[in-house]
């Protein structure tokens, strides 16, 4: 390093020898020849003197300051590195605990369509709606209080106080949406409009099926199908609890169907309570039931047990029969009623041959000839 003189303010600066057309004053930023070179046509170079020599105190001051101030740059890339390391482990477990946003709003479709079996205005409307479906139903499941899962499901006003009451007597199913799988859809014909239905599965082997009705512009889910609603929880109506009648979702067998055919007029019947998830399975089943075959109640349940026997279902449904053998779905409401030996049931009448949240039976009902039918019951 050399101390130069400023032609221009005529202050010294300190810089470094050779590259004289780069060379500026410290102090004013000029050239410090240029000065000289308006009175000569050769580019005359500032005079350089070398720069003094630090005292051995204040050089090694110096190397400490500029050593000290190295460390501390040195310090702070190494903090930045580290948290930017935590940042990054904190944001893919992030990732990881909770599902991509396009994860959330499309869930992965597994199933396809047999076009061939479909009609050309059914595969529109699956075209059209399934996604909405979809998501609608993923929306439910991700809910965490009943506000959320309220803007999901068909007739929220009415549906909502059905949904706390029977939250509060029966555990919300816990579904991973993660491994949530579509393997089935259709449209079902129902007598107030189309509807789509869908099966589903995750990988711990469980199956669920939901269907979905348009109401103001948006596919909302039948909850009461979805939940199997009932009034009360049927373990419990069958111990004696709760109100002596009520309105149940239950699966219905026939008992004694070749012995009974042509010998009584009446059905044999067993209900049971579906398993969530398990439909395959039954839970707690109750006494026999004797209904006549020349009432309405046993017309209704004898055409449902035709048309399942025919391998058919109900409002044309597509979707696999998941139901156990022999077994079809029932919306009953039933009385109990306490005798002073034993406790007594009777089914006092069969609001659908189904589980969805319209009281269309499903089925029309069959009437022999020979039984005259009150007016009011057809």
């Amino acid at each position: 390093m050399f101390w130069f003189h400023c032609g221009r303010c005529g202050s010294l600066f300190e810089s470094q020898a050779g590259d004289l057309e780069n060379r500026r004053c410290a102090k004013c930023g000029l050239d410090p020849s240029n000065v000289i070179q308006e009175a000569s046509d050769e580019p005359v170079a500032p005079v350089g003197i070398p720069a003094p020599q630090l005292k051995p105190e204040r050089s090694e001051r110096h190397g400490k300051r500029i050593g000290k101030r190295r460390k501390n740059r040195f310090f702070m890339l190494k903090l930045v590195a580290a948290w930017s390391l935590v940042l990054a482990m904190i944001i893919l477990g992030a990732r990881k605990l909770w599902p991509k946003e396009d994860q959330q709003e499309r869930p992965e479709i597994a199933a396809k369509t047999d076009t061939a079996a479909v009609s050309g205005d059914d595969l529109a409307l699956l075209d059209a709606n399934l996604q909405k479906c979809m998501e609608g139903f993923y929306g439910f499941l991700s809910a965490s209080t009943p506000e959320e899962r309220n803007q999901y499901v068909l007739t929220p006003i009415t549906t909502a106080s059905r949904m706390a009451r029977f939250y509060d007597m029966n555990p919300i199913a816990k579904i991973d949406t993660n491994s949530l799988k579509l393997v089935e859809k259709s449209v079902l014909k129902l007598p107030t409009g189309n509807a789509i239905e869908t099966l589903w599965t995750d990988d711990k082997g469980n199956t669920f099926d939901a269907s979905f009705r348009e109401e103001n512009g948006e596919w909302k889910l039948d909850w009461d199908q979805f939940a199997r609603y009932s009034d009360y929880p049927w373990a419990l109506f069958l111990a004696g609890s709760g109100d002596p009648e009520g309105e149940f979702r239950l699966l219905a067998r026939e008992r004694q169907v070749e012995e009974r055919k042509d010998k009584d007029t009446t059905i044999s019947l067993v209900l049971y309570a579906p398993r969530f998830g398990l439909p395959h399975e039954t839970g707690f089943q109750s006494p026999e039931f004797l209904i006549s075959r020349n009432k309405r109640e046993g017309q209704l349940l004898d055409a449902a047990f035709k048309l399942a026997r025919s391998g058919k279902q109900v409002f044309d449904s597509k979707l696999p029969n998941s139901n156990p053998d022999d077994m079809i779905r029932v919306r009953v409401k039933v009385r109990r009623q306490e005798g002073d030996q034993e406790r007594k049931l009777e089914i006092t009448g069969v609001t659908a041959c189904h589980w969805y949240s319209v009281d269309a039976p499903g089925v029309e009902p069959s009437v022999p000839p020979d039984v005259e039918t009150p007016a009011a019951d057809q």
